[in-house]
């Protein structure tokens, strides 16, 4: 018996890093699973993947910028498999800004990633989970940044910061519909879409990773597959009833110092 056995799961973000890493473990552990992306080539790659190991997924492409398409890509999934059970917002925006420097163009596009569409899609999947009166989870994958995070960071803080308190929000709203909803605060993870960042915004060369883990505790970056299975205990019922948590998952202590 796998922790998702016969559970339909859309993770958004669902393409590279850890969203795609969630997508293979939730195959794992038997979940029928949807995932959205900008990019049908990543995306039906994932999904040809995911059907050679014996999974049942589809690839929703959708822009998550544009407001309507989180509600879409929902609406395409309960179309599909006549139901949504789980829900994971794993789409991130981590271009670099300022205080001074961020314009209202690029906090705009951070709030539409990082925080308006899960919260569309939130609002899509509880409706629908409410409509049937069945239970269900949800897992926000946030950052460890939204506790205060680096000076450039700021538009990516104040949008992650925002979802951890849409969370709670929607944890608290929906806890007597059997709704579960938790966030994880994740750190430095080695990641497709952390290497690009590296490269164009610091200038990073090959050996950035190895340099970055040097300087980490555990001496090493934080492993997509390993959050991936953080992520389905958070939607199965081994979590039990834990619900409105958002938890640090990284090798940092908030408020310790040396």
């Amino acid at each position: 018996m796998g922790l998702l056995d016969d559970k339909v799961v859309l993770v958004n973000g669902g393409t590279q890093g850890v969203g795609a890493a969630v997508a293979r473990a939730a195959v794992r552990e038997g979940a029928v699973v949807a995932v959205t992306g900008r990019r049908a080539e990543p995306g039906e790659a994932l999904v040809a993947e995911l059907t050679a190991a014996g999974g049942k997924a589809l690839f929703v492409r959708a822009d998550l910028a544009d407001a309507e398409q989180p509600k879409a890509a929902v609406a395409e999934v309960v179309a599909a498999y006549g139901r949504i059970d789980c829900l994971v917002n794993a789409a991130g925006l981590t271009s670099r800004g300022t205080l001074l420097d961020t314009t209202p163009e690029l906090f705009d596009q951070h709030v539409a990633i990082n925080l308006r569409a899960p919260f569309f899609a939130m609002q899509a999947a509880v409706a629908d989970m409410v409509a049937r009166e069945a239970p269900g989870t949800i897992v926000n994958v946030i950052t460890s940044s939204a506790h205060g995070g680096q000076p450039f960071l700021a538009p990516y803080v104040a949008a992650k910061a925002g979802l951890v308190g849409l969370t709670r929000n929607a944890a608290h709203a929906h806890r007597f519909d059997r709704i579960r909803i938790n966030g994880l605060n994740i750190g430095w993870t080695a990641t497709e879409g952390e290497d690009a960042t590296q490269r164009t915004f610091h200038g990073a060369g090959d050996d950035w990773r190895e340099r970055a883990a040097a300087r980490l505790p555990m001496g090493t970056l934080g492993r997509p597959e390993e959050i991936a299975d953080f992520v389905v205990f958070l939607l199965s019922e081994r979590s039990g009833v834990v619900t409105g948590s958002v938890i640090d998952w990284d090798q940092n202590v908030l408020g310790g110092l040396d």
